[in-house]
């Protein structure tokens, strides 16, 4: 998948009035690297484009065993010359450079936009430009001269000047970096490529029309080509000598290993512009080997971007300046002075006197360049669990590289209280030194920073049971409540003599667990607690009023009692459960704290607001609702026979290191 990635090579193709030329390729065959056969130079002219068919890619050499190749991949073991990039490369070969000139001197139609175009197993993508020639100004005399002799020569073809400066001001030259990639490479791979392809060509635009750049080192490719076919050098040692001379084809040279190597580009074109780019498929594997993060997924990411995330930085400081131009160095600086982990965007951002909007962008480049990753400020209610996915086998290199950070400890021992979903509170004491949970916070943020542990929040969904219609009279309920399966009958008729079921005893009686549900059956346990210690005279009379169809249903406590007393509130309770459905208005309405005004106010707010679908944590339940964290399990475990808490990645986030 990563050979996917890596160009192939990358041509620059000239064309103007005098016709097209490939200029310069890169990488170009060395010499001595390989020798065709009498066969394969059969082979060639019979079919150029041909695939070599190899067994193990990585035990084989680039000599083709069977044909030539249109795609060769070298293994660096031989015919490496220093200073060239070592490792898996891949080469095009097979390709004439008067075809490939031929195939991407395109005709004006096509330029400034997206050119592609598939070979067998070679796919090549660029964004051909068409470039206006600098306008040569002459000096006042060399001026004076010319206009002098051609009013006198022409004095009476007026036209004849017109037509001149017309055709002078339409000589244009259409330039077209192109980019050889695997035939197998994605979508998204493809649109980076071409994207950079554009930028190239813009930024030659721009230097052209600054100081004609670009005719200079056309012109100076040009002659060295002339120069060496005179002498019939290879045309190897012609790119290696333009490579040399020309500061464009270093720069595209540049532009090739960096692609290879790392994927984020920093380049400078005629000591003036500076190119930044990044390949988001191959810079992010610098932290996370076999991962394949899209520009699609990244900006999935961005977008769910909120002021309560916080900001973890991958690299150095020293590493940040190389993925913004000069002229965006000071903003960057600005938030890197205010960086901290541990608290959210809008805290940096009010310290770093930047808006919102600033640093959700400074953020998102930072993101998009592998420098840095979205976390949840770090806290002591933070839960983690080790990914998925960590390399954790004892040979991993990351054991090493944390013994070196932290000096005494071991990883394997430290990220092993995380092998259950906990808590970094669960983990500290209050007798425990500050120094002690500074160093465990140091250490939880090094293992997020290397993608072996992952962050789990809290969802609720709002899930009502559908048990409700033995419950509608409120005097059978009670007397299930507080009876036995076998004697509900005569209890049920006691109840209605105005006797007590407690009279007899002090203990409470035996729960019947028919037809209730786990919530219910806690209930009936509190409810038997707190009257086993009650006075034996309380009775229970049926005939008192009933203010609602439940009231007999909910706890004895005074609380509750003397929350039905003002009709007002009686009032707000009925509207209040409006909002729900009858089948979930009756779940609700069997649950104590739905006698709480406040209570339910607030089940109902949140519920209104969409909090309640599993599509929300509870962090950001707390952000946009101002509410305390404390204030919101209470909620929930009031009401939790009716919602469903769950423990889960935010997945917005994990998306961009789920990927293989």
């Amino acid at each position: 998948m990563d050979s996917n990635v890596n160009p192939l090579a990358v041509i620059l193709v000239y064309f103007d009035s005098k016709g097209d030329r490939l200029l310069y390729r890169y990488p170009y065959q060395t010499l001595g690297q390989e020798v065709a056969t009498e066969e394969q130079r059969k082979y060639r002219k019979r079919n150029p484009f041909a695939v070599v068919q190899t067994d193990d890619l990585l035990q084989t050499t680039a000599t083709a065993t069977n044909s030539t190749s249109s795609v060769n991949v070298n293994n660096g073991a031989t015919g490496q010359p220093s200073g060239q990039q070592t490792g898996q490369q891949g080469q095009l070969q097979g390709f004439a450079d008067e075809v490939l000139s031929a195939l991407f001197a395109v005709k004006p139609q096509l330029c400034n936009q997206k050119f592609e175009l598939k070979l067998n197993d070679v796919r090549f993508v660029s964004h051909p430009t068409l470039i206006p020639h600098k306008e040569q100004r002459p000096s006042n005399a060399s001026a004076t001269t010319v206009n002098t002799a051609a009013s006198a020569s022409l004095a009476t073809s007026g036209v004849v000047m017109a037509s001149c400066s017309t055709a002078a001001k339409k000589q244009q030259m259409l330039i077209n970096i192109v980019f050889a990639l695997h035939a197998q490479a994605s979508y998204s791979i493809v649109k980076c490529y071409h994207e950079l392809s554009k930028r190239l060509g813009l930024a030659l635009k721009f230097e052209e029309q600054r100081s004609g750049y670009l005719t200079e080192q056309t012109g100076q490719m040009a002659r060295t080509h002339d120069e060496q076919s005179q002498e019939q050098k290879p045309l190897e040692q012609t790119f290696e000598l333009i490579a040399e001379r020309c500061s464009l084809a270093q720069a595209l040279k540049s532009i090739f290993h960096d692609l290879c190597t790392t994927g984020l580009l920093s380049t400078s074109l005629n000591h003036n512009l500076t190119l930044c780019f990044c390949l988001p498929a191959k810079a992010h594997q610098l932290h996370k080997k076999g991962s394949m993060v899209d520009p699609e997924t990244i900006a999935r990411c961005l977008r769910a971007l909120k002021p309560y995330h916080g900001m973890l930085l991958l690299v150095d400081f020293a590493e940040l300046l190389d993925c913004v131009p000069p002229t965006g160095a000071r903003m960057l600086w600005q938030l890197v002075d205010a960086y901290n982990p541990l608290i959210s965007l809008q805290s940096m951002a009010s310290n770093a006197d930047l808006s919102i909007e600033h640093v959700y962008k400074l953020v998102s480049h930072l993101v998009y360049w592998a420098k840095a990753t979205i976390i949840y400020p770090l806290c002591e209610t933070n839960v983690y669990v080790i990914a998925p996915d960590a390399p954790l086998h004892t040979k991993s290199h990351l054991v090493e590289k944390f013994s070196a950070r932290f000096a005494g400890m071991s990883l394997f021992e430290v990220i092993s209280d995380f092998s259950l979903p906990t808590s970094i509170g669960h983990l500290t004491t209050p007798l425990q030194q500050p120094a002690r949970q500074g160093i465990l916070a140091q250490m939880v943020l090094w293992m997020l920073q290397h993608h072996l542990l992952m962050q789990l929040h809290t969802y609720v969904q709002f899930m009502p049971n559908d048990d409700d219609d033995e419950f509608a009279d409120s005097a059978s309920c009670t007397a299930q409540r507080h009876s036995d399966a076998d004697e509900l009958d005569d209890q049920i008729e006691d109840n209605l003599h105005g006797g007590s079921v407690f009279s007899v005893s002090s203990q409470p009686l035996p729960v019947p667990s028919i037809g209730l549900t786990i919530g219910q059956r806690r209930t009936i346990s509190e409810n038997h607690s707190s009257l086993a210690s009650a006075s034996d005279n309380i009775v229970v009379q049926a005939s008192s009023s009933h203010k609602s169809n439940f009231s007999m249903t909910a706890s004895l406590s005074t609380d509750n009692c003397d929350s039905l007393d003002s009709m007002e509130d009686e009032q707000k309770l009925k509207e209040l459960l409006l909002v729900f459905t009858d089948a979930d208005r009756a779940a609700i309405r069997r649950i104590p704290a739905s006698l709480n005004v406040d209570d339910l106010s607030l089940l109902v707010k949140l519920y209104q607001m969409g909090y309640f679908k599993s599509e929300h944590h509870l962090e950001e339940i707390m952000y946009f609702e101002n509410l305390r964290r404390s204030q919101l399990l209470q909620l929930l475990d009031k009401f939790r026979d009716v919602l469903i808490i769950y423990e889960t990645e935010d997945p917005a986030i994990a998306s961009m290191y789920n990927n293989k």
